[in-house]
Parts: C-alpha cells; sequence; structure tokens
C-alpha cells in the first residue's frame, strides 16, 4: 500500500530562485520537506556526505532522469528515478543499500507537483529496500529547464554467486526477457502533447532487485549476463552486448511478448517495439541447461509473469542481432541511429 503523506506548509505555492539561494528558503524547503520524508539515522546528520559501512565486493551506478512529462500513467519520474538506479545495481548482481538524490528543479515548479514527486520516491525506495543517504537541490531560471530533473547514485553488495560480465557469454546461451516490451514508452506518449491517443497502458516503472537477487541465489554463475533495456529498448541493449563478446544474437519475432495494445500503438505511430523505453523488465543470458528452470521460476515472480524466451547466442553472425520475422524472413536489427521520440527516460 503506497504510503500517504500529507503536504507540509510552505512558504510558496511554487518553487521561487530563493529555494535554491542556500538560505531560509532552502532551508524551510529541505527541513520541512526532503529531510523530515526520508529521515534515517544517516541522513539526519546532515553532512556534506555520508558515512557508510559495506561488507564484501561493492558496486556502484548512477543515473540522471529527464522525463517529460513528469506525471504518466503509473508513476512519475520520482519512482522511476529510485528505480532506474536500484535496477542498475541489480543487473550487476548487486543488492541496493544506499542512495544518493540529487534535484534541479525549474522556477515555478508547484509544490503539490514537487511533494507528489517526493512521495513517490519515499514510497519506491522503501519497496525497494535501499536508504536515501546523501543528496543536493539546485533552481534554474524559469525557462531552463522542464520542472524537475533528478539524478541519483547508488551502492550496493555484490551477491556472492553473482558473475555477470558480458564475458562469460558463449554460443548456445538462452535469451530470456523478463515480460513485455515496450509498456513504458507508449505509457508515456499516449498523454505526450500532439501524440495523445486513447489506452488503458500504463508504465512498467518496477524494482526488480528482489526478483534478480532470488534468481541468482537459486542459479548462480549460470546466468551470464543481465541488462534493463531503458533508454534504446531490447535492440541497443543486445546491439551492445553481441558488438562486445563479438558473437551473434538470433531473435524470433513470434517469441517477443507485448501488450497488445503497446503493439497497436507502434503501428500507429510508426515505432518499432524494440526500440521502445522499458523500466520494469530485464534481458538475462543464460547457460542453456538452466533456461526453461530459470524461465518457469521467473514466470511465477510478479516481475516475471510475461517473461519468454527469446533468442539465442550464435557463433554466426559476429556482433550481429538478426531477428527471424512472423512470416519467416530474416533482418539484422541494428543500433536506433537516432532518437525514435525525445525524452523518454
Amino acid at each position: 500500500m503506497p504510503l500517504q503523506c500529507p503536504m507540509p506548509q510552505f512558504d510558496f505555492d511554487v518553487i521561487t530562485l530563493g529555494h535554491g539561494s542556500g538560505g531560509l528558503l532552502t532551508h524551510r524547503l529541505l527541513q520541512s520537506g526532503v529531510f523530515d520524508l526520508f529521515k534515517n539515522e544517516i541522513l539526519n546528520q546532515q553532512h556534506d556526505g555520508a558515512y557508510l559501512l559495506l561488507n564484501g565486493k561493492t558496486a556502484f551506478s548512477t543515473d540522471s532522469y529527464v522525463i517529460s512529462p513528469i506525471f504518466f500513467p503509473g508513476g512519475n519520474i520520482g519512482d522511476v528515478a529510485i528505480n532506474g538506479t536500484v535496477n542498475d545495481l541489480a543487473m550487476c548482481g548487486a543488492a541496493a543499500k544506499y542512495l544518493s538524490l540529487s534535484f534541479i528543479l525549474e522556477e515555478g515548479l508547484s509544490m503539490n507537483e514537487f511533494w507528489e514527486v517526493l512521495v513517490s520516491i519515499k514510497n519506491a525506495a522503501e519497496k525497494a529496500g535501499i536508504t536515501i543517504v546523501t543528496g543536493d537541490t539546485k533552481v534554474v531560471e524559469k525557462g531552463k529547464g522542464d520542472k524537475i530533473f533528478i539524478n541519483t547514485s547508488g551502492i550496493g553488495t555484490l551477491h556472492p554467486k553473482a558473475n555477470i560480465h558480458h564475458q562469460n557469454i558463449e554460443a548456445g546461451d538462452v535469451i530470456v526477457i523478463s515480460g513485455n516490451i515496450a509498456t513504458h514508452g507508449i505509457a508515456i506518449m499516449s498523454i505526450r502533447k500532439g501524440l495523445e491517443f486513447e489506452t488503458n497502458i500504463v508504465s512498467d516503472t518496477n524494482n526488480l532487485n528482489h526478483t534478480v537477487l532470488s534468481l541468482i541465489d537459486r542459479f548462480g554463475i549460470d546466468i551470464k549476463f543481465l541488462r534493463d533495456p531503458t533508454r534504446g529498448g531490447v535492440a541497443s541493449v543486445l546491439n551492445e552486448v553481441a558488438e562486445l563478446c563479438q558473437l551473434g544474437f538470433y531473435l524470433d519475432q513470434k517469441l517477443l511478448p507485448i501488450h497488445e495494445q503497446v503493439e497497436g500503438a507502434c503501428e500507429m505511430l510508426g515505432l518499432d517495439p524494440l526500440y521502445v523505453a522499458n523500466e520494469g523488465i530485464f534481458l538475462a543470458i543464460v547457460k542453456k541447461e538452466i533456461a526453461e528452470d530459470f524461465l518457469n521460476v521467473l514466470k511465477k515472480d510478479r516481475n516475471g509473469t510475461n517473461a519468454a524466451i527469446i533468442g539465442e547466442v550464435t557463433q554466426e553472425h559476429a556482433g550481429k542481432v538478426i531477428m527471424k520475422s512472423r512470416i519467416g524472413g530474416k533482418r539484422i536489427v541494428n543500433y536506433l541511429p537516432g532518437e525514435q521520440l525525445p525524452r523518454i527516460c
């Protein structure tokens, strides 16, 4: 159940340049908003940084989030910012522990919108089990931002059975995807000005860390590689990895899981769903011998009900991604040459 947090009484209804001055307004914004909402033993020190204690090998990741519009069906920029960094750590095989959180706010952003984003951040962090320990807030003049930009950096401890690396991939390995593709991008496009169309699709933004760590706990080093196909979609990730390991990736279009409404929207907009952004699925390359068992276990998880085996790794077409179409033809799936549409995630 999402946490309901009543908004405190702020001095202004909107963000002003004074809130970024470092003076009284900044102090009141942070004290009555950020620090009070996210309070914990480390953040309460209100230091310039955070003192952390980690045991074992550590993973570190950072990302910035610029989404337009900042609210969309199924979420907003706040939960995407938390889930994105938590998931990046999970793709390394790490349990997310600590997070830094920084805002760039545009003058004129309403306090109601800012508070809604903050509450979503708190909910997402608690769901993922990560603690916000440090951060920063800046304000830019109206017209020099787009309401709110967020940067997060995360630290986590590596699972002792994890060995996630493209160098582990071999011919014969199997490619698995954890859920329907292109959902997040279409959810945002459905409400973007000039592109609005009728759909009940909601973003797939979600934390994947608990799912991934339980899979690593069971299958260990037989999970060769993990990656979440966010900006650039499935095609971009597979091209990057094929190039790195100099092996071929062979996909079957008929096996790709996609919601009927998402597929229809992609056709209407002239988009290839392989290149549309996702926020709540991951790609796994696993040893052939465990592929079916891996898939069956994943499909029992709330984050894997639509999981599917979509292809395999081959010695042929080194560095390329090849897809068999529904009618039996084959084509090369290249990198996206430019942006399909700007600012999806």
